[in-house]
């Protein structure tokens, strides 16, 4: 666990507050989670980022200026600390030499030099955990985990896992009686003996699911409501043409799919012959 866990204070939030993570320097998926949110009547105070505003896709500071502009509630994700500290690799916590970490070398790099010292500063600024109240219940936002930023929770870890980032939250926040959550990149609510672990899923890329649509979370007098956003696939893939990434990325925005399956647990990987 780090050193020192900041926890930002967000007040009685009881109106209908959209969750979400993950815009990855997708800048038409901000977009479209403002219409969406527009759409909705739901204004910047009322909405919750789980983290990771910069990552695979090609506007890495145009991305962070407009959720800045929306006015939303941001948690540091592992790519904002990184960021910040100057660090040279994104801590996203692939394993060594998987496909997914050499991808990241190069989206890494892009966002590292399109972002100003200002930006990078105000990403330094970021809690790295949040709480509210919610029409009567305590709620903890957290990327990935407590005790790690950047770990793979998914709706089918064990048990203990769940415990064990419970325990290691309320050290630093108190009591809550639900847990919101990012970084994995998969939507899912997991009942767990505490409380609902929600995770709300991203924006910035599909859930692995052969769809081009991506996750937003909507929390409305207690319950919980999955989302399907659509915004402009093509210019978000333009974007990292001109931008010089590699195309596996772009690829998972048109395809649907991930491009390596190396963080999933086997219960969650989609058999080639299922994917057309």
């Amino acid at each position: 666990m780090q050193a020192k866990i900041n926890c930002a204070e967000l007040g009685v939030l009881d109106g209908p507050l959209l969750l979400f993570g993950g815009p990855y320097s997708n800048l038409q998926a901000v977009a479209a989670l403002a219409g969406f949110a527009a759409a909705h009547g739901i204004g910047g105070d009322q909405m919750i980022c789980t983290g990771d505003i910069v990552a695979y896709c090609g506007a890495p500071s145009e991305s962070v200026a407009a959720i800045r502009a929306l006015g939303s509630a941001v948690v540091a994700g592992n790519c904002e600390l990184q960021l910040a500290g100057g660090a040279e690799d994104c801590g996203c916590g692939f394993a060594p030499g998987s496909s997914c970490d050499m991808l990241s070398g190069a989206w890494y790099a892009h966002a590292a030099s399109q972002l100003d010292a200002e930006a990078k500063t105000w990403m330094g600024s970021l809690p790295d955990v949040a709480v509210f109240q919610h029409q009567g219940q305590r709620y903890g936002v957290i990327h990935g985990g407590v005790c790690d930023v950047a770990r793979f929770i998914w709706s089918e870890s064990a048990e203990a896992v769940f415990e064990g980032e419970w325990c290691a939250l309320e050290e630093v926040t108190g009591p809550v009686d639900h847990i919101i959550a990012g970084h994995s990149g998969l939507p899912f609510i997991r009942k767990t003996a505490r409380g609902r672990w929600i995770n709300a899923g991203v924006i910035g890329m599909p859930p692995h699911d052969g769809g081009q649509q991506t996750r937003v979370a909507v929390l409305d007098g207690g319950e919980v409501r999955f989302r399907r956003l659509s915004y402009d696939v093509a210019g978000a893939v333009a974007d990292m043409t001109k931008a010089g990434l590699p195309r596996a990325y772009a690829d998972a925005l048109q395809s649907g799919y991930w491009p390596s399956e190396d963080v999933l647990p086997p219960g969650l990987r989609v058999p080639s012959l299922a994917r057309g």
